[in-house]
């Protein structure tokens, strides 16, 4: 068994840090916004879960102040898009870094459409998407209680979009037939759902 402290990792043995190859498969957090003036924005985030049900919550951590986690905190809303295999290339896509102000979608060819809900758009092509408001934000600081160059975002759900294809007989949501897309170990790896696991709780 390998052990060692984060700042002090070998960096022989483990040239490349296995701190997100361990804590994964992780959700893609692909959050849109939108600017005062009307201006959207579209980035994946790979630091994305949900925390709640009662109310439905998520939340999305933001390294540095980018324009997701900025425009999110000044307007107070933002949309959690599914990112399925059919939408893995475009969502890779958006991760570009581009100016404040220039729209990712656009520039990938995705279309958005307005929120029901909030003014937060939604991507059209995602089977899924979660519009919310923000009910809390923070600045994450390490056990010393220095501040780091983490934002963390929460949101509680107040609009829910699925596609109804991929709704069952029995009126579940169809995960495995989504396809999501998570996050595995390092900035190129991915994983996709393809196996269905059923256990029944114990009594």
């Amino acid at each position: 068994m390998v052990f060692y402290e984060p700042a002090a990792r070998d960096r022989d043995l483990l040239p490349h840090d296995p701190f997100k190859a361990i804590v994964a498969p992780r959700p893609i957090g692909w959050i849109s916004t939108r600017t005062a003036d009307g201006t959207t924005n579209l980035a994946p985030y790979s630091f994305f879960n949900a925390v709640g049900d009662r109310p439905p919550m998520v939340m999305f951590s933001s390294v540095g102040m980018k324009d997701t986690a900025s425009l999110a905190l000044e307007s107070g809303e933002f949309c959690w898009n599914l990112v399925s295999r059919d939408l893995a290339e475009l969502m890779n896509a958006t991760s570009r870094s581009l100016p404040r102000g220039d729209d990712e979608a656009a520039a990938t060819g995705l279309e958005l459409e307005p929120g029901r809900v909030t003014g937060a758009p939604r991507v059209v092509a995602s089977h899924a998407s979660l519009e919310c408001v923000v009910v809390h934000s923070t600045q994450l600081r390490d056990r010393h209680g220095a501040e780091t160059d983490h934002w963390l975002v929460v949101g509680e759900v107040v609009g829910v979009h699925l596609d109804e294809a991929l709704l069952t007989p029995d009126g579940r949501f169809d995960t495995l037939a989504a396809q999501p897309v998570m996050r595995a170990g390092y900035a190129d790896e991915y994983l996709v759902a393809d196996t269905m696991l059923r256990m029944t709780r114990p009594a």
